[in-house]
């Protein structure tokens, strides 16, 4: 079975993972952490990780799904080409791909997100300066899955995670998720 590539960096948001990884859990989907090195990596309310492998040891034929989480400052990305290289790479026709919150910025600058409907935790005048994202093709929506490509609003994290779930045809029991 090929896996989900957590993709991990400086001031990720833990919680917008938790819900995600649960599904991918229960849906016995097997996860690989990707960061740029194998320092702790440290999240945005302090927990730190270690990454399982760097974006230079992955091997891409086991990967065929990709998770991205918001961070606090995703502009502190905007010169890591590591990262976007990744992406690129990591990133086909058939790769199912969820991004939360501030992260589909590194979609946009990926050029992942083409002319796909798409929503981002940044706010608009953010979007613009970036000059990387397709304004005309941004929602207002929580959640939007447009192909392959799933991106979501930090507050959408358990939405956001059954989508993936789905996503991968994965059984997973829903009323966990639900208040």
């Amino acid at each position: 079975m090929k896996k989900t590539a957590v993709l991990l960096y400086p001031q990720f948001s833990e919680y917008e993972l938790t819900v995600a990884l649960s599904i991918l859990m229960q849906g016995k989907k097997q996860v690989i952490t990707v960061g740029l090195n194998k320092q702790p990596i440290k999240g945005e309310s302090g927990l730190s990780c270690v990454a399982d492998a760097t974006v230079d040891e992955i091997n891409f034929e086991e990967i065929d799904s990709l998770l991205l989480p918001g961070c606090m400052d995703i502009m502190s990305l905007y010169e890591e080409e590591r990262i976007v290289d990744f992406i690129k790479q990591v990133v086909t026709k058939e790769t199912v791909i969820a991004s939360i919150s501030s992260s589909p910025f590194l979609l946009a600058k990926a050029g992942v997100l083409g002319d796909k409907k798409y929503t981002v935790g940044i706010i608009k005048e953010n979007m613009e300066k970036s000059g990387v994202f397709n304004l005309e093709n941004y929602s207002e929506q929580i959640v939007v899955q447009d192909g392959n490509i799933i991106t979501a609003r930090g507050r959408g994290f358990v939405r956001f995670g059954e989508y993936l779930g789905k996503a991968l045809n994965l059984e997973f029991d829903e009323k966990w998720y639900s208040e």
